[in-house]
This record gives structure tokens, C-alpha cells and sequence, in this order.
């Protein structure tokens, strides 16, 4: 099914990206393992971070390479998949779990924490996307009228933060924007033959140690990280070819597809709305069935 893929996992060296990496590597993908080697707050450097992941899938009987760098940046990124096709003479499949946490509430969030996240989550995302996505589209063009021998697929890595989350306003702005990102790119590429899907993942790591405790949405043991790592092979493979511009879920025993952005009520006045008409008939005509108010919180 990715027997011989060429997969490219970012952000694999720790939690789900390293699971993905192993899952993709133990049914035969040739695996590119990239990660700048960093902490959970995006500082530091350290290139055996990827090198260890890419060292286990060798010594498990695989095919891989460790890449270090960050995919925020551009030039890397493109170096990144420069790099890949010359060391196996194609990318078939890209992955990106990079990431970091910055947690603030917004009235004391810095504008470096802000913008750090904001870079590393949504440009991090984008980056290597343009890169495979042109690579890609000459590539096709390349392969004349047959075009490709199997489709590409790039896979953008959300959160459930896309929904907001609490003290986290620059990780829920930079995980939303994946999801409108994806919907976007995947109506550009269709004609290339590739796809572009998002995933929402729920498995324990070292992020979910950064949240107290006594609020952690669930243990190790009921949302193992390499729960999710089935899915990203399933959605490497040709069997999800028709599977493109969608957010996927998947977490402990689930698997799922989300619904894209829907208006919930809606109001018709013919004579159009006034400040008046809507005090009148909002709440009670128009959006009787919705909640309006979020209110949840542990402060």
C-alpha cells in the first residue's frame, strides 16, 4: 500500500511524528524524519533528535535519513525537499507535526510568544507546503499525459485548540488557519493529482505535560500517541485517493472526519435588518436553537 513511498514525517522526532515515522517505516515507506530538535517552547537545537528516530527505523530493518531544520523557514524547506528527491529520486508523501507552545492569556500574552507560534505553527505548516506543492505541480507536468504513477499527499497537522482553547489564543489562531490553508491549497493541487488533508489528533506528549495535571484532558494510557499513527498511513496510501481537502480525526480507539465550517441559523427579512428588527427577532426567530455564549473555564 506505501511500500516504497517516499514519506517525509516533519516534526518527527518526538510524539506522534516519531509514531508516524516508525508506522510509515514499518510498512515499508522510505522515511525522511525531520526536526529541529527543539523544546516544547520552540527554543534550542539539537540534530540527534532526528537522528535517533531515523537510526531506529534502520535498525528495525527500514529506509530513512535525518534532516535538521526548521520549516519555517523557506529556504529550508525547500531545501528539505530538494534534498529528499535527491537522495531517493522522488517525495510521494509529506507529514507535518512541528510545532511548539507558548500558553498565555490574551491580556498577557507578549508579542513574542504571539508571533513565535504564529511562525512556527501556521508558517511551519505553509512552508514546506508551497515547497512540496510546487515541486509537485512540475513534477506532473513533467510526467506528461499519464501523469503521475501514484498521487502525491501533503498532511497538515491541526489541534482541537482549532476550536479554541483557553490561554492558548496563538496556538488556536495558528491550528485554525491550518484548517482554512488546507481547504484552500487542496482545490489549487487537485488538478496535479495530489492532496491535501488536515488532521486533528488527540495522543498523549510531552505538550499534554504542559497543561496542569489536574486538567489534562486524558493519560498516556487512554490516548497512546501511536494511536494516531494508523490514520497517517491510511492517508498515504492510494487507498484515500479520493480524500482531499477534508480534516480528519483520529485518537485512541476513533478515527473520524469533521464537518467544514457550517451556518448553524439563519434569518430572512425582506425589508432588511434594522438595529430594532434584530433586537426584536435575533435571540428568538433567528438563532433560537444555537449556544451564543462560551463559557467554559477553570480560572
Amino acid at each position: 500500500m506505501i511500500e516504497d513511498a517516499v514519506c517525509i514525517v516533519a516534526g518527527g522526532g518526538n510524539g506522534l511524528g516519531e509514531q508516524a515515522a516508525y508506522e510509515l517505516a514499518d510498512h515499508g515507506a522510505r522515511v525522511v524524519v525531520n526536526d529541529l530538535g527543539t523544546e516544547v517552547d520552540g527554543t534550542g537545537s539539537d540534530s540527534s533528535v532526528p537522528e535517533g528516530v531515523a537510526a531506529e527505523i534502520r535498525e528495525r530493518g527500514g529506509t530513512a535519513m535525518a534532516h535538521h531544520g526548521d520549516v519555517s523557514d523557506f529556504a529550508y524547506a525547500e531545501t528539505l525537499i530538494a534534498d529528499t528527491v535527491a537522495e531517493y529520486g522522488r517525495v510521494d508523501f509529506v507529514c507535518n507535526f512541528a510545532g511548539i507552545l507558548r500558553d498565555g492569556l490574551s491580556y498577557k500574552l507578549s508579542p513574542e510568544d504571539w508571533t513565535a507560534v504564529i511562525e512556527n505553527n501556521l508558517t511551519g505548516q505553509f512552508a514546506p507546503l508551497r515547497a512540496a506543492a510546487a515541486h509537485w505541480r512540475e513534477a506532473n507536468k513533467a510526467a506528461g499525459d499519464d501523469g503521475f504513477d501514484r498521487q502525491r499527499s501533503y498532511l497538515a497537522v491541526s489541534a482541537g485548540a482549532a476550536r479554541g482553547s483557553l490561554g492558548q489564543a496563538n496556538y488556536a489562531a495558528a491550528k485554525a488557519g491550518i484548517l482554512g490553508m488546507v481547504r484552500s491549497v487542496s482545490t489549487e493541487l487537485v488538478r496535479s493529482d495530489v492532496r491535501v488533508n488536515a488532521l486533528i489528533p488527540n495522543g498523549y506528549t510531552r505538550m499534554t505535560e504542559t497543561v496542569p495535571e489536574e486538567h489534562r484532558p486524558y493519560t498516556e494510557a487512554e490516548m497512546p500517541p501511536e494511536k494516531v499513527a494508523p490514520l497517517v498511513a491510511y492517508l498515504a496510501s492510494e487507498h484515500a485517493e479520493d480524500l482531499t481537502g477534508c480534516t480528519l480525526y483520529a485518537g485512541g480507539d476513533r478515527v473520524g472526519v469533521f464537518s467544514d465550517p457550517a451556518m448553524e441559523a439563519v434569518g430572512v427579512n425582506p425589508e432588511g435588518w434594522t438595529l430594532d428588527s434584530l433586537v426584536e427577532h435575533f435571540r428568538e426567530d433567528v438563532a433560537a436553537d444555537v449556544e451564543l455564549a462560551r463559557t467554559d473555564s477553570y480560572l
